[in-house]
């Protein structure tokens, strides 16, 4: 897990700017800079969020984790299988990106 994605879930869950949920995600993702989506997600949804991700050229991660993992980076009690960060620069996006496939 890389230290970027880990602050920008923290900041972003405080901020309230990020939106959980899958059909959430699907129908926000205009407004989103960034989306993560964890391994216990099941493939048919994963894949209407990669869909919906490509469309409109929004980044993906895929979290080589549980969405229980995922929720406990973000700070929170229940589990996180798909998370939308809003309120994140396209510099800190690049970044995370870049330091996350390096990994």
């Amino acid at each position: 897990m890389t230290k970027l994605l880990e602050k920008a879930l923290t900041d972003a869950i405080k901020e309230r700017k990020r939106t959980l949920g899958a059909k959430q995600i699907v129908s926000s993702m205009k407004n989103s800079k960034l989306v993560v989506i964890s391994q216990s997600i099941p493939t048919q949804t994963a894949k209407k969020i990669e869909e919906s991700a490509q469309n409109d050229n929004v980044p993906l991660i895929h979290f080589n984790d549980t969405s229980v993992i995922l929720g406990k980076l973000c700070g929170l009690r229940f589990r996180v299988s798909a998370i939308s960060l809003s309120s994140l620069s396209n510099t800190n996006a690049q970044a995370i990106l870049k330091e996350y496939e390096t990994k």
